[in-house]
């Protein structure tokens, strides 16, 4: 690395995904996705990193936040909290920080202290980038597991919880994503052939199927195994979906495995529209306040913006002149990542 040359590599470390950002002189030089099954345990963490591109794993000003605190092999959030800071302190070449949201960027030895505040606080990072650019926005990051719904207002994240907790609470943050939600979670009948038929209530199905039969899936973003461990072709999709309402795929043709999809689809997206309205409501959001979308799914929420009469303003165009040779689809689906890197950066 040239000694006039900053480089600093923002990460998000998931339950499911590990995100890095490589950020050089303060712009996007590459942001890569890459699964990780911590529910294994930190090994996953280690396989999934061996994995990652040369300057992920060089030295750097690497700056960290994490959701896999959530992850079940941890005794709670605090000690995946504990554990994912040191194993980033063992792991992490130069220096290294958290993300800990309200309170800043603080150091590994110091995530004791910190637990609460970094814990899950990836979508904070998001919006305080964003609150640089618009002073007003709604934050719509819509994942592969969740979707973060955060006002900005007066430049800064506004959202009234904090924690995940608080947030479901509050509908700035939606179980509901555009690759692992179960299909059963998004409602309890379906329409077919004339009928309103229940559903099994089983993990037979989920949206990456929908949304790759409805042709909206993005290329790369289903990185796990499919529920029943097979292929991800529309065949094997129709053949998982048309289980969900206890049916071989030779008993529909492609036109109604693609209707099922598309009832599905608007079953989630009706929530979440329905979130973003109810946020959108706020007395401190003027009228002109865009969605700021980002995320695999950002597709939803493109539509939620269209629905709701709003401006759609995608996270790469809204960071412009940051935005390097990186590839705009992965720095939208890494979003947080891209987010610290460049908050720390500045």
């Amino acid at each position: 690395m040239s000694q006039h040359q900053v480089r600093t590599v923002g990460w998000d470390l998931g339950g499911v995904h590990v995100k890095a950002a490589l950020i050089e002189d303060g712009r996007v030089r590459a942001a890569r996705q890459a699964p990780c099954r911590l529910w294994h345990g930190l090994p996953a963490l280690d396989e999934t990193f061996a994995g990652l591109p040369d300057w992920a794993r060089g030295e750097a000003d690497h700056v960290v936040t994490m959701t896999g605190e959530l992850t079940d092999c941890f005794a709670d959030r605090a000690d995946g909290v504990a554990q994912l800071a040191g194993w980033a302190a063992a792991n992490l070449t130069g220096r290294v920080r958290l993300y800990a949201g309200r309170a800043g960027l603080v150091g590994p030895e110091a995530a004791g202290r910190h637990a609460a505040d970094i814990a899950s606080a990836n979508w904070h990072a998001t919006a305080a980038l964003i609150g640089r650019h618009r002073p007003d926005a709604l934050l719509v990051d819509i994942g592969s597991t969740t979707a973060d719904l955060i006002p900005i207002a007066g430049g800064r994240p506004a959202a009234t919880g904090y924690s995940d907790a608080e947030r479901l609470e509050t509908g700035e943050l939606v179980y509901s994503g555009v690759v692992r939600t179960p299909l059963a979670a998004l409602a309890s009948h379906a329409p077919w052939n004339g009928r309103r038929v229940a559903l099994m209530a089983e993990y037979f199905a989920t949206t990456a199927d929908i949304h790759r039969l409805t042709g909206d899936l993005p290329e790369g973003a289903d990185q796990q195994h499919s529920p029943d461990l097979k292929g991800k072709s529309a065949a094997e999709s129709e053949t998982r979906l048309a289980r969900m309402i206890g049916r071989d795929r030779g008993e529909g043709n492609a036109a109604q495995w693609a209707a099922l999809a598309a009832f599905f689809a608007e079953a989630q997206l009706r929530p979440l529209q329905d979130a973003a309205a109810t946020l959108l409501s706020r007395a401190d959001l003027p009228e002109g306040a865009p969605l700021v979308v980002c995320g695999a799914g950002r597709f939803l929420a493109e539509r939620i913006a269209a629905r709701l009469g709003r401006r759609a303003e995608p996270l790469t165009g809204l960071i412009g002149g940051a935005l390097g040779e990186a590839d705009p689809a992965w720095v939208s689906t890494c979003g947080p990542a891209v987010a610290v890197g460049l908050v720390a950066a500045a």
